[in-house]
């Protein structure tokens, strides 16, 4: 099958005002899947503790669940990373960046940081540990980065992690070209065996863009930790397309991680209203947006540039939900401390509020399960501790961080 022809960059200037059909007033997505939870208005004074660990329990169709609060008070919480030592990294999107002890105590937040724009839906979003971070110390953070005026673009940095700050930043990606809108900036960060580093980005939303291979928009980067391009990347050499480019044609993807069994990169992406979906991107590969689509306009009326669900020359996903959960965090278990949860995939859900619980037989999704709904927060990130626990982070003010295990 033949690509679908990329857009010159010169057309998105012409198309940009498309992106405004896709959003709420405030430059956000209408049925809040990707916008931060609002705030109650005296929640923001409320200090980021450690207070004495609550616990409860919650139903699942393998037993109880035992949910343990490790720390709230957070401000819109966006991803938690595991670290070697038994510490967590959570990363706030107000732009604070802050560790939980092995104690449970909460740190204040570091200092050293990029600069970043916590506007709309940026700010400070994603972290992980470097693979070699036992030795290096390093970390990777993923953020909207400001430019002139009211530029901003997804930027990649890592750093040295130090008690009480971070330091040594050094810039390792800059999506361009940098637009004023305020929302679909992604971004997931994933390591895979070989070391290369996956950096999955949105559309900005400015849809057009994530069929043009002249921008970063839509696409699944892949570089060398410190920000080389591979030469075997599917797009190096060619005068039309950004070498950095290992998938394209994805809308807004908040979840990604590296499939323990096959060792492929799985990432998850909103749809607008309707047709969240999980892909396996393949090099090269078109991923369709915005013209395949399985959703239509929160308005209520089609995408303008959907040709259907499935367009010759694109991929179509390997899992869609056709009523958005407002999907954001994956991860899969494979640890032996609780062999019900073996061969399960975790996703968070932002609109509907809970975590989704796929399982599994090969690549193929045989079942789902819906946990935490009875809480009703907001689940941003989802990860799978050293200890066999899983670790969540609720998009709330205050926000928290979670810590589930099967019960007995």
């Amino acid at each position: 099958m033949r690509p679908v022809p990329a857009l010159h960059p010169l057309a998105l200037a012409l198309l940009a005002g498309f992106a405004l059909s896709a959003c709420g007033p405030s430059g956000g997505q209408a049925n809040a899947s990707a916008e931060p939870a609002a705030a109650p208005s005296e929640a923001g004074a409320e200090a980021a503790s450690t207070a004495a660990i609550e616990t409860r329990e919650v139903a699942s169709q393998l037993g109880p669940i035992t949910v343990s609060t490790l720390a709230t008070g957070l401000e819109n919480p966006w991803a938690v990373a595991l670290l070697p030592d038994g510490r967590l990294l959570v990363t706030e999107r107000a732009g604070k960046l802050r560790i939980v002890g092995t104690d449970g105590q909460l740190s204040e937040p570091l200092a050293g940081l990029p600069p970043i724009l916590a506007e709309g839906q940026g700010g400070l979003m994603d972290v992980v540990a470097a693979p070699d971070f036992a030795t290096s110390g390093r970390i990777y953070l993923g953020y909207s980065e400001p430019g002139q005026g009211r530029e901003a673009s997804t930027a990649v940095a890592h750093a040295r992690l130090l008690d009480d700050r971070i330091e040594d930043l050094t810039v390792v990606f800059s999506q361009t070209p940098k637009l004023e809108t305020r929302h679909h900036f992604g971004v997931r960060l994933v390591f895979d065996d070989a070391g290369y580093l996956f950096i999955t980005l949105g559309d900005r939303g400015v849809r057009p863009t994530s069929q043009d291979l002249g921008s970063h928009m839509g696409g699944v980067i892949r570089i060398f930790p410190d920000g080389r391009v591979p030469e075997d990347n599917p797009f190096v050499g060619r005068d039309d397309a950004l070498p950095e480019f290992w998938s394209y044609g994805h809308r807004n993807q908040q979840g990604a991680a590296l499939n323990p069994w096959t060792r492929a990169l799985w990432t998850h992406e909103h749809g607008p209203r309707g047709g969240d979906e999980i892909n396996i991107p393949q090099p090269g590969k078109n991923y369709g947006w915005p013209i395949a689509t399985h959703g239509i306009n929160y308005s209520g009326e089609v995408i303008p540039e959907a040709q259907g669900t499935h367009v010759e020359g694109t991929e179509p996903p390997h899992h869609v939900w056709e009523v958005s959960p407002g999907v954001s965090g994956m991860a899969f278990y494979d640890h032996e401390r609780f062999q019900a949860w073996q061969g399960s995939l975790f996703v968070g859900a932002l609109a509907q509020r809970n975590l989704i619980r796929l399982s599994l037989d090969g690549d193929r999704i045989t079942g789902e399960e819906r946990l935490l709904g009875e809480l009703g927060w907001r689940i941003r990130d989802v990860r799978v501790g050293h200890d066999g626990a899983v670790y969540v982070v609720t998009d709330e003010i205050p926000g928290r961080v979670l810590k589930l295990e099967l019960a007995g």
